[in-house]
């Protein structure tokens, strides 16, 4: 079974929107690896910080229907597609990983080119899965994550409200 990994992101009602995309996660797909909460500011425009994390879950599900599935929990928590790129969430579910998949097909696109970008998607999950190797670089994410110019990051790993 292919394992899969998730960014998880929320900045509005973010303490009630994260732990029942959670919820939500196990209750369709089992036992979740779950990493640290990060806080961290918007990125790309002016707004309320994020709580980012990462989940990884095994799955026989095919990767459609992950999709589908993971497009459905948004939904229930608020989330509509009208918004821009850049702007607040109730809840953000960006699939990053399906295994070794490397897929281009529509909007879908895997590994998720944004994974070694964006500071709240590549720490958490080399926090969560440091030996495993991006399908395409060959790199391990602790690699990547050791690579990854920290200068200016304005992202904090904590404890939030429903953790503690």
């Amino acid at each position: 079974m292919p394992e899969v990994f998730v960014s998880v992101g929320s900045n509005v009602e973010r303490d009630r929107h994260i732990p029942s995309a959670l919820a939500a996660l196990r209750g369709s797909f089992g036992p979740l690896r779950v990493s640290s909460v990060y806080e961290t500011a918007a990125v790309g425009f002016e707004g309320d910080p994020f709580y980012n994390l990462v989940v990884g879950f095994e799955t026989d599900l095919p990767l459609a229907e992950v999709a589908n599935e993971l497009a459905r929990i948004e939904a229930d928590h608020g989330r509509t597609r009208e918004s821009k790129k850049f702007s607040a969430r109730t809840l953000d579910l960006d699939l990053l990983l399906y295994g070794d998949a490397v897929v281009s097909e529509g909007k879908l696109k895997l590994p998720r080119k944004e994974l070694i970008e964006y500071a709240f998607m590549l720490e958490p999950l080399a926090e969560i899965a440091p030996d495993l190797t991006h399908p395409v670089l060959g790199l391990s994410f602790r690699e990547l994550w050791e690579r990854y110019e920290k200068n200016g990051l304005q992202q904090l790993r904590i404890i939030p409200p429903w953790r503690s």
